[in-house]
Parts: structure tokens; sequence; C-alpha cells
């Protein structure tokens, strides 16, 4: 009805649109943009185990042609048969600098996600767009934690198991720092905590802001090893996190203070992909990543969705990650 050139969507457990988070009953966002200038690549995944590993196909075969005029990428995927992370590879190889934002398709059983590719209802895989030309597209990504306790350098680990830092394991590192801190901080790190890769490792100090926060996914009791949600090398310097409302409406706060400070002129509109443990469930008031994203930089046109893994780049690279509000702004084309 809209003679759009292209639909791109999911379910979702919560779908925003303006100011509001929709979280109970049934709710449609639409966000219809034209992008002078642009150029929209629509396409289609799908994923397979192999001997060699996850494979992935459907990205477009020209994705390298046009790397110098590539905005961002986005991605919609279905959380059963998708492999994120073998996206996040291969445009890293392809569109190097290139932000990916998106996430995976909430709020369902395995067979009752779905995503929507033009006139096509999809049940499994990805679906996504490369945007050529057009508006510049910035990002704001709000993992919404804060370090406890002192940085340690990894100096033993396979993959994304960390099984010693500073020469002691994890797990006695986290019970020795426990003890120091105040009592509100404790309960936090009860709940859950989390870890931290510092984003520059030659800095003297680290602060809220300078990790790309991993889960804490296990623990091994009798070594004190713990798995994290992606892989951590020897050499890496880590710092313990923990998440908690609090926390996460500041980091969001000082990272839309510090994108007007940097761009000064306000963005046409934007798609925010926001963690399903957010929302009233992280924040004593509704509506709360909408809300601040139009204090600070709106009123926009602005819709999006609860995802259960979001997709965004920190420190330049992109990654898939939880908890968290990654913002994708689409610039104003100047008219000469």
């Amino acid at each position: 009805r809209i003679g759009g050139g292209l639909l791109l969507g999911c379910t979702g457990e919560t779908v925003i649109n303006g100011t509001r988070e929709y979280e109970n009953g049934p709710a449609l966002s639409l966000w219809s943009g034209v992008l002078p200038g642009a150029d929209l690549v629509p396409f289609q995944m799908e994923f397979a185990e192999t001997p060699d590993g996850i494979m992935c196909s459907g990205l477009p075969d020209d994705l390298g042609d046009r790397t110098d005029d590539t905005r961002a990428v986005f991605l919609l995927s279905e959380p059963f048969s998708a492999m994120p992370q073998s996206v996040i590879d291969l445009l890293a190889d392809e569109l190097p600098n290139v932000p990916l934002f998106g996430g995976q398709a909430s709020g369902g059983n395995p067979t009752e996600n779905r995503l929507f590719l033009n006139g096509r209802e999809i049940d499994q895989g990805a679906v996504g767009v490369v945007l050529r030309g057009g508006p510049q597209v910035r990002s704001v990504v709000s993992q919404g934690c804060r370090p406890i306790g002192t940085p340690f350098v990894v100096t033993k680990a396979d993959r994304n198991v960390v099984y010693e830092l500073g020469g002691v394991a994890p797990m006695q590192r986290l019970q020795e720092m426990y003890h120091l801190l105040p009592p509100r901080d404790q309960s936090l790190v009860e709940e859950g905590v989390h870890i931290g890769i510092a984003l520059n490792e030659y800095q003297e100090s680290f602060h809220r802001g300078d990790f790309l926060i991993l889960n804490v996914m296990g623990v091994d009791k009798k070594s004190g090893a713990l798995k994290a949600g992606g892989p951590i090398r020897v050499g890496q310097t880590v710092q313990f996190q923990i998440r908690d409302g609090e926390a996460a409406d500041a980091d969001l706060i000082r990272l839309l203070e510090r994108h007007s400070s940097t761009h000064p002129r306000l963005p046409a509109a934007s798609l925010l992909f926001s963690c399903n443990g957010r929302g009233s469930r992280m924040f004593s008031s509704p509506d709360h990543d909408a809300t601040l994203i139009q204090r600070h930089l709106g009123p926009l046109p602005l819709a999006g969705f609860f995802a259960q893994g979001e997709l965004g780049p920190v420190g330049g690279k992109n990654y898939i990650h939880g908890f968290t509000a990654s913002i994708a702004l689409f610039e104003e084309e100047s008219v000469s």
C-alpha cells in the first residue's frame, strides 16, 4: 500500500514507537523512510553446520565492491536457526568499519518467530539490507554496565574460557573482591556478574564505557575458570562488571550527551534495538530508552523492538550483545 521499494521486519516481544515501548498486548510499529541517493540491497540468509564450522549464505555477491559508500548493514535474525557471529566475522573481512545494526527476533518459541522481507514471511535464518549511499548512519551503543574491583591481565585462556587472571583463577579473584564491595554491589554480583574486555589496553586507568561487555555463561567450581559469552585471549585486560537500572540509565545518558556534543546537528530519524531484559525488567519507569533518546536527540521518528540479542558496533567493531540498547541514527541529507 505504501509503494515502498523494501519492507523489512520481524516479530518482537516488545515493539517501540515514538516515546513508547509497548511491553503488554499486541502492537505494530512501522517506520517509513525516504533515503535520497541511497541504494538499498536486500538479502536473505541461511545457516548450516558443517565439519568446517558454521556456513552462512545469502549476502550480496558484490558486498565488497562499494566499501567507500556503504553506510550500514541491518540484520534481523531468527534466534533458533541463525548464527549472527558468522555474519559479523564475514562482514569484518568484506566491510571493515561499516556498522552492523539489528537484533534477533524475540517473544516466540522456535516455531513462532517470524521475519519479513517484502511480501514474504520467513521462519528461519536472517534477513537484512545493505545501505549504500544516502544519509550517514551513526551509532550509539549503551551496554549499561559499570566496572567493579580492579582490572586484570588474562594469563591463561582458551577461546571463551578464562582459566587465570594475573595467575589466579577468575572465581578466586571475584571472591577476594566480593568482600571489599559495598552491600548493594554484593547483591548485584549475586544476581549475575559480567566481564568486560578493555577496548584500549594502553590506557592508564579504566572507567565505565571503556569495555566490551560479555556475559558470564558459566563457571567451573573445581578449577575456578569461567566461560564468557565471547572469545577472550591471553594478554587482554579485563575487569568484572555489574549491571542494574541505575548504571544502565547513567550509561545511556552519558553516551547520548557525548553524541550531542560531538554531532550538534540533530539526527533525522532513529532505529532502536533494545534487549528484552531492559524496559520494565530493568528500569523503575516505563519507556526508558525511547524517552531518553527523544529527550536528548528528538523529537524524531523512532521505531524498533526488544531483541533476544542486539547487534551494534563498539570501539569500531561489530558485536552481538545482551542487555544493550543499540541505536542507529540517520543524518538528514544536506540540500545543495
